[in-house]
């Protein structure tokens, strides 16, 4: 019997926000296995800001999605059939297979991963790239001291969240900024940040960024540009180090993102600013995930994922980024693993 895969493709680039519009599913019979080959059914997918990114025609650090074709990013996936003498039916694998219920993959496009170690959906989460990039941007370019004060936007996602553990990890003074009451909860009950403050229904940022950082701001962690980074910026200490990750506040607006100008402030408080990706840091990915699996079975670290289930449901998940409806990691759950491991 031949097997049917659904898949997700992008049908048009967007302006704006993506809409209904933007996505289409196409189904497409699997194909019988070459030498070397492996079958993949797919059973979590990630869905990430930097895919809007993606959606868009242009030159940036990766290459822009092709029209018509699935929309690629992490997946978790069960190897149910294979010719490949590396993997066999049964293993868990981790890969960029993308919006699909199968995937066919050559052996070296993917990798096992260990169920028994933490939940395989951390593998798309704290223990794979979301957690290397709070790993490699804060300790590489924020470098926070003991004594410190450190500041996260986007501190309830993905990414934020990690950062914000990592640095009460070294000593630091951590203040988060998210967009609910229920998000400054769990920053401050749950992670153990400092303060929380809730851009949303703020009247002031910076006053309430003066009473939660009185001794000026050394790290910002910017996740997401715009007005607060705006804001952030009138608190800066000397010397302050940013690392720029991500600028979610303008991935859909339709015309060019204007602001303050910066180069003032860098200059007379010798401020560093830099933007990275976590794939700069790609030969030291194994060093990464080690320490990030040592803390998190320390107790030092914790995470929280937002799982929604349904492979129909990954267009809606992948808007909800936009929403500020996901806590910490953001994943579809496809399917359950058929072998039970």
């Amino acid at each position: 019997m031949t097997l049917v895969n659904n898949q997700i493709i992008l049908a048009e680039r967007p302006k704006g926000m993506p809409d209904s519009d933007t996505f289409k599913v196409v189904q497409k019979d699997v194909a019988e296995l070459e030498e070397g080959q492996v079958l993949v059914r797919t059973l979590f997918v990630s869905v990430d800001p930097y895919m809007r990114g993606r959606m868009q025609e242009g030159d940036s650090y990766i290459a822009p999605f092709k029209l018509n074709e699935v929309i690629k990013g992490g997946s978790i996936g069960e190897v149910v059939e294979s010719k490949s003498g590396r993997f066999t039916p049964g293993d868990v694998v981790i890969g960029m297979f993308g919006w699909q219920e199968y995937y066919t993959a050559n052996d070296l496009e993917i990798r096992k991963i260990d169920p028994s170690l933490a939940p395989i959906s951390t593998h798309l989460g704290i223990l794979g790239m979301t957690g290397l990039t709070a790993y490699f941007g804060l300790l590489e370019i924020g470098q926070p001291k003991a004594g410190e004060t450190v500041v996260v936007s986007g501190a309830a996602g993905a990414v934020g969240s990690v950062v914000g553990q990592i640095a009460k990890i070294k000593g630091a003074r951590v203040v988060g900024i998210a967009g609910s009451d229920e998000k400054i909860d769990f920053l401050k009950e749950e992670l153990g940040f400092d303060e929380g403050i809730n851009y949303r229904t703020t009247e002031d940022l910076v006053s309430d960024l003066k009473r939660a950082c009185p001794d000026g701001i050394d790290v910002y962690f910017d996740n997401v540009g715009g007005g607060i980074a705006d804001a952030v910026f009138t608190q800066l200490n000397r010397h302050a180090r940013i690392p720029v990750c991500g600028a979610i506040s303008a991935y859909n607006l339709e015309k060019v993102d204007n602001g303050p100008r910066v180069q003032t402030t860098l200059i007379k408080k010798s401020v560093l600013m830099q933007g990275f990706t976590v794939g700069n840091y790609s030969d030291r990915f194994n060093e990464g995930a080690m320490q990030l699996g040592q803390w998190l079975q320390e107790g030092k670290l914790k995470y929280h994922e937002t799982i929604i289930e349904g492979f129909y449901h990954i267009p809606n998940a992948f808007l909800d980024l936009f929403k500020g409806n996901n806590i910490g990691k953001l994943l579809v759950k496809v399917a359950d693993q058929q072998y039970g491991k």
